[in-house]
C-alpha cells in the first residue's frame, strides 16, 4: 500500500515538473516572430517609467540585446546589453538628467527605460548581439513643458479635435487616477497625450486603430510632425471624496482621542507619518518629492492641515506662483519665506506617506523657537538627565542619613 502511495505521488510530481517545463518553453511561441519587422507604438509622458517586452525570439537564444536608433535606418545605433558586468539599474538611483546608458535595465529579456525624456524618442529592437531583429517598438516621449491643465470643477473642457484636411489632431486621455486623499477632498486626474489620423502613415507601424499613431511617432512625415506640435498634452483635473477603507476602528479611536488631546492643549499633536526635518536659508529655493511617488501616480500635498490643490497651486495656473506643484507632482518653493515654516505632508494613492518639517533661517542665524521639535527633543532631553542626577544626588544623601541612624541605634536602647 505504501509503495502503490508513492507510486502516485511520484507520477504527480513528475507531471506537474513536465507541465513547467512545456510553459516555459510555450512562452515565445505565443507571440510568433513577423517575417517583416514591424513597430509597436507606444506613447508616454516626460519622467515616467516604461518596460517593453520582447514578446518573441528563438528558443536557441538564451539572452537578448536591445539595440536603440533616433530615426529609421540612422547610421548611428546605440547598443543596449547587460551582459558585460553591469550592474542592474534601480529606479530610486536613476535622475532624469542622466542619458540613456545610465537609465535603463534588462530584466527577463525586457527593456526598462527609467524617468524617459522626449530625447529618449525612437525605434527600439529587440535581437541578438550578431545585429538579429525578433521584435520592435516605436516609442514616443512627449515633454510636459507645455503641458495644459483643464479643471471640470471651474466649468472648463479639453481642447476640441483640430481637422486640418485629412489630418485629424486629438488627445486620447489614459485612465483616472485613484483619489489621491482620503476622508477629505481630494483630486483626481487623468493624462491626456496626442494622438493624430491620417492616411499617409508608413505601413511598417502596427497601429491600434486604422492610421492612428501618437504625434511623435516615427511613422508620421515630419511635416505632419510640425503642423501637430501646437496640441500639447493635456491634464485633466477634477474634485473626489473616497471614505479611507485601510484606518481600522481601533485607529481611529486612538487617534481621536489624540486629536482631542492636541485640541485642548494637553498633549502635542502626534503625526501619524514618518517626519524629517531641514533648515532652509531664506530666499533659497527648495524641490521636495513624495518617497516612492511616479508621475503617473496620484499624488498630494498638504500644508500643516492646509491642501495645496492643483486648482490654485498646479504649475502653469499662475505665472507669479512662488509655491507650486509640477507634473511630475514634485513641491516647488521658491525664494524661501519665513511663513513657509511648517509641516507639508506627502499622499501617494490615497494613504499619506511622509512628513516634511520645514524650518527656515535667516541670515545663517537659527532663531529658537519652543515650536521646533528639535528645540523642545533638546530641552526634554535635559530635564530627564537633571532629573536623573537629583534622584541619584537624594538617594545617595538619603542612604548615607539611613547607615548614619543604623549605627547609632543601640545607644538609643534603655
Amino acid at each position: 500500500m505504501n509503495l502503490a502511495r508513492a507510486a502516485v505521488l511520484l507520477w504527480a510530481w513528475g507531471s506537474l515538473q513536465a507541465f513547467e517545463i512545456v510553459e516555459k518553453e510555450d512562452i515565445f511561441q505565443r507571440t510568433p516572430c513577423p517575417a517583416f519587422l514591424m513597430f509597436d507604438n507606444a506613447a508616454y509622458l516626460a519622467d515616467m517609467s516604461f518596460e517593453l517586452p520582447c514578446h518573441c525570439k528563438p528558443e536557441e537564444v538564451p539572452a537578448v540585446v536591445w539595440y536603440y536608433q533616433k530615426h529609421l535606418g540612422s547610421s548611428h545605433t546605440t547598443v543596449l546589453t547587460d551582459f558585460d558586468g553591469r550592474v542592474l539599474t534601480e529606479a530610486a538611483h536613476v535622475r532624469a538628467g542622466s542619458a540613456l546608458l545610465a537609465r535603463f535595465s534588462i530584466r527577463m529579456f525586457s527593456l526598462l527605460v527609467f524617468r524617459a525624456q522626449p530625447e529618449d524618442s525612437g525605434l527600439y529592437f529587440c535581437g541578438t548581439s550578431k545585429g538579429d531583429y525578433f521584435y520592435a517598438y516605436d516609442v514616443d516621449v512627449q515633454g510636459s513643458e507645455g503641458m495644459v491643465a483643464t479643471f471640470r470643477d471651474l466649468g472648463q473642457e479639453p481642447f476640441a479635435d483640430e481637422y486640418r484636411g485629412s489630418l485629424h489632431v486629438f488627445t486620447t486621455f489614459w485612465e483616472w487616477t485613484p483619489c489621491d486623499r482620503c476622508g477629505v477632498r481630494g483630486e483626481q486626474w487623468r493624462i491626456g497625450l496626442c494622438y493624430l489620423q491620417s492616411p499617409g502613415l508608413s505601413p511598417r507601424f502596427r497601429k491600434t486603430l486604422p492610421d492612428v499613431v501618437s504625434c511623435g511617432s516615427r511613422a508620421v512625415p515630419r511635416k505632419l510632425q510640425a503642423r501637430a506640435q501646437a496640441h500639447t498634452p493635456e491634464l485633466l483635473v477634477q474634485s473626489c471624496t473616497v471614505p479611507c477603507q485601510n484606518a481600522t476602528t481601533a485607529r481611529r479611536g486612538v487617534m481621536a482621542i489624540f486629536s482631542y488631546l492636541s485640541k485642548a492643549g494637553s498633549r502635542p499633536w502626534v503625526p501619524q507619518v514618518p517626519i524629517q526635518y531641514h533648515q532652509q536659508r531664506l530666499g533659497h529655493g527648495l524641490i521636495v518629492s513624495c518617497p516612492g511617488a511616479r508621475p503617473e501616480h496620484a499624488v498630494a500635498w498638504d500644508k500643516d492641515r492646509q491642501g495645496l490643490y492643483r486648482t490654485q497651486y498646479l504649475k502653469g495656473v499662475n505665472r507669479s506662483m512662488r509655491v507650486f506643484i509640477d507634473h511630475g507632482n514634485h513641491l516647488h518653493i521658491r525664494f524661501t519665506q519665513l511663513d513657509d515654516r511648517g509641516t507639508y505632508y506627502c499622499w501617494r494613492q490615497g494613504v499619506r506617506v511622509a512628513g516634511f518639517r520645514l524650518g527656515v533661517t535667516s541670515r545663517g542665524h537659527y532663531k529658537v523657537s519652543f515650536s521646533d521639535p528639535e528645540v523642545r527633543s533638546a530641552v526634554e532631553l535635559t530635564l530627564i538627565g537633571y532629573l536623573l542626577i537629583t534622584g541619584v544626588f537624594v538617594a545617595i544623601h538619603l542612604c548615607r542619613g539611613c547607615r548614619y541612624l543604623f549605627r547609632s541605634w543601640p545607644s538609643f536602647s534603655p
